[in-house]
């Protein structure tokens, strides 16, 4: 059983004093005299607003303890025991806590309380009971199913007894009447009931597919220290924080289910990095999740560098050892000088001017960015010739597909360029703007645009916080050429050690959608590519 606060029994003690106060005015007959219409003096009367909202508050701090102390229950969930638990929350949802790995969050339900279900140990006897009988794992997901139920209704039951009883205890502690301890348990069980039916209105079955994982290693702050130790012992760092996304990255492939997609051989994986910004630690990262996910490809979308100079080359010589093709095209950090340095480099493929690569088994086209802006100046007419790079891009790859030869994602460095291919590719990828982002635009080229996966470079420490490093996989069908899901990576940036994973599907890919789209890759009833005349579309 819970501990009650020490502060929460204190608060209770005194709210006794309140109610006596509040009735000296009934007895005496006299009025409060002028003054704040809060303060409460002896022979006052609280008007009936401050009344129900002291009604309100006990309530609220009765059911909370109520849950608290006896709102759970165990439950044999298959093999494993498991605690569920209701808790209040300001966006509900359910969180499974598998100790000491992490927690998976589902967004279940919209309600005022959260469905917390705590993973407590594996029971030796049920786990033998199924590696001797294989034949019973067929009908596990139905014994699942029937534990869930009896343990969700389980512990409905005994929330309701929780709130009702601690709501009316409370009240009756407080107020010393029974009609008002009877007031505030029928006000309790009305809160819950509507908070109930609102948790059933808005319940998202499907939130098992879009998962968010969240892990922390545990060992790495003895191991890598504070700020000073980072700077000193830099490689220990990036070395800590690529095992941290190992880690975190398996232990999601092993707890998540994720039922309408998982990848397989026939799947093609790609991974998206963008604006590394000369941070060494981004290597070793990319390089375990290259390892991690079986990688067929990398995609750059630029801003590799910072400022463009020979003497930065040499940051780029891990690429040729990262383990899988390395796509590339500039950014506005990046330089021809860059550009030439990469071009030259074993397994790395450098995208301009709209010529088309078929890499992994996907046919690639791209462009530099147009514009070349190391200490991050606006120049006159840049919004124009992003526009105008764009156009190009569209215009080359109209000619791939009028040669019969289609590409299947396009890359640029920033996303107004992007949104001139429009309708010409299913897939665009970019950066740029250092946050990832995702939309289908109007002529149904979906728009990917990657986070920073070097945390933003030095710019990192400009802020109260770090910018996170992100990065995402991406699975395509190996005969459609479609994408099918992507894998979003955000770990913690400089000196943090938090890693988050979360899997998301288009909107084609969810369970009832259509699951054929159109040839050129627009969304059903949109045209095959936009008009002559193209109309102006907003920016991001």
């Amino acid at each position: 059983m819970a501990r009650v606060p020490t502060a929460v029994m204190n608060l209770i003690h005194r709210f006794p004093r309140l109610p006596q106060a509040l009735t000296r005015r009934h007895r005496s007959g006299t009025r409060p005299p002028a003054g704040p219409a809060l303060a409460l003096t002896p022979g006052a009367r609280p008007r009936p607003w401050v009344r129900a909202l002291g009604l309100v508050a006990v309530v609220l701090l009765g059911a909370w303890l109520g849950l608290l102390v006896v709102g759970n229950v165990r439950v044999p969930v298959g093999p494993m025991n498991t605690t569920m638990t209701l808790r209040p929350s300001f966006t509900g949802g359910t969180k499974i806590n598998v100790s000491p790995l992490g927690a998976l969050q589902l967004d279940s339900h919209i309600a005022p309380v959260r469905l917390d279900v705590n993973v407590d140990q594996l029971d030796p006897e049920r786990s033998r009971a199924l590696v001797d009988h294989p034949e019973r794992l067929s009908g596990l997901q139905d014994e699942v199913t029937e534990d869930i139920a009896r343990g969700t209704a389980d512990l409905a039951v005994r929330s309701c007894v929780a709130v009702v009883t601690g709501a009316a205890t409370l009240g009756l502690l407080v107020y010393r009447r029974p009609r008002r301890a009877l007031a505030a348990g029928g006000l309790a069980l009305g809160l819950l009931a509507a908070s109930g039916g609102t948790a059933y209105a808005t319940w998202n079955p499907d939130s098992v597919l879009e998962p968010k994982f969240s892990g922390l290693l545990s060992s790495a702050p003895s191991l890598v220290g504070d700020a000073r130790s980072i700077v000193t012992e830099f490689d220990v760092y990036q070395q800590e924080l690529a095992r941290l996304v190992t880690n975190v990255t398996k232990l999601y492939d092993a707890t998540s289910t994720l039922p309408v997609y998982q990848p397989d051989p026939t799947t093609i994986r790609v991974l998206h990095v963008s604006d590394i910004h000369l941070n060494p630690a981004s290597w070793k990262i990319i390089a375990s999740l290259v390892e991690q996910y079986r990688v067929d490809v990398i995609v750059d979308s630029g801003d590799t560098m910072d400022h463009g100079t020979a003497a930065e080359n040499g940051f780029l010589d891990p690429v040729e050892d990262l383990g899988a093709p390395y796509v590339w095209v500039r950014g506005n950090h990046d330089s021809l000088v860059t550009q030439r340095y990469l071009d030259r480099m074993r397994n790395v493929h450098v995208l301009d001017d709209g010529r088309a690569r078929t890499i992994a088994g996907l046919r690639f086209a791209g462009i530099g960015d147009p514009q070349f802006t190391p200490d991050r100046t606006q120049r006159t007419g840049a919004e124009q010739s992003q526009e105008l790079a764009g156009a190009r891009l569209a215009s080359a790859m109209r000619d791939q597909k009028r040669a019969g030869t289609p590409v299947d994602v396009a890359v640029v460095h920033e996303p107004s360029a992007a949104r001139e291919v429009d309708g010409t590719v299913p897939l665009v990828l970019s950066g740029h703007i250092h946050r990832e982002d995702t939309e289908v635009m109007r002529y149904g080229t979906r728009l990917r645009v990657e986070g920073s996966t070097g945390g933003s470079g030095l710019r990192a420490i400009e802020g109260k916080y770090p910018d996170p490093i992100e990065t995402s996989i991406l699975y395509f069908d190996r005969d459609t050429k479609r994408l099918q899901a992507w894998d979003s990576i955000e770990l913690g940036g400089l000196g943090l050690t938090t890693a988050e994973v979360s899997r998301h599907l288009p909107e084609e890919n969810q369970p009832g959608a259509d699951s054929s789209p159109s040839p050129s890759g627009s969304s059903p009833g949109a045209s095959s590519g936009p008009p002559s005349a193209t109309p102006s579309r907003p920016r991001s």
